[in-house]
């Protein structure tokens, strides 16, 4: 199972949100090229990044720091958060982004989702959020009456990389991820599905990981920042 190091970004800095609220942002580094570059050093895969305001614009806006990090780090990004249309994703694919994350849109847009999926092999996921079962979008900003399970089967046949699975009110809370809801998306569709929100311990990635349904990965932020997680630690109890 694979650990995403989180890097959300909001006005340029690497913050964490508490249950997706921008009015509770706690900023843990200016450099987020500089902290991408801590979590490769401590031997990570895979970098998980999030523009935070594009996700409520609709369009890139922390593009300049996600550039830096590309730039700087040798490691495979994935990217989510205002990328909504063919043109942003060629364009972040081209910039050397290992993947694209469609949220808004797998609701809004879902040809748009099949589409990107086809023309870009394994280079497209699907984020889905949720509060008690039901999807989220537009930055968790407006809630839908589109249940997860629903959403992500609609999927199957797409050709998508993941499903990132986040449940909002875990998010930043340092309370545990939602394991059982997670376990039934991932019994539920073919996709890879990764975890997110919540993850709070070594104890929580190892409970994903033996949850019983084949996890691609799980995401963490805050307790990377906190300390609460040794990410080289963590890395090498997974893959014992």
């Amino acid at each position: 199972m694979i650990l995403y190091p989180a890097i959300d970004l909001k006005d340029g800095n690497a913050v964490r949100l508490l249950r997706g609220d921008m009015d509770k942002s706690t900023v843990f580094n200016t450099d987020p090229a500089a902290q991408a570059m801590e979590f490769v050093k401590a031997g990570c895969e895979w970098l998980h990044l999030v523009d935070l305001n594009g996700a409520f614009e609709g369009e890139p806006v922390n593009a300049a720091p996600v550039e830096a990090i590309l730039k700087e780090c040798k490691v495979p990004a994935q990217l989510g958060g205002g990328i909504r249309d063919m043109a942003t994703i060629e364009r972040w694919l081209d910039k050397g982004l290992a993947r694209v994350i469609l949220g808004t849109v797998a609701v809004e847009n879902p040809a748009l989702v099949r589409q990107a999926a086809a023309a870009f092999p394994n280079q497209v996921a699907v984020g889905i959020d949720a509060r008690n079962g039901r999807v989220a979008t537009k930055g968790w900003a407006e809630e839908t009456d589109v249940m997860v399970t629903d959403l992500a089967k609609s999927f199957e046949d797409a050709g998508v990389a993941a499903i990132i699975y986040t449940d909002i009110n875990r998010d930043g809370a340092m309370q545990g991820p939602n394991i059982d809801a997670t376990a039934d998306l991932a019994r539920a569709v073919s996709i890879p599905v990764i975890a997110s929100g919540g993850v709070s311990s070594l104890d929580d990635l190892i409970a994903l990981r033996d949850c019983g349904a084949s996890l691609n990965g799980a995401i963490s932020g805050r307790a990377l920042y906190d300390g609460a997680i040794d990410l080289a630690q963590a890395l090498k109890a997974l893959n014992a």
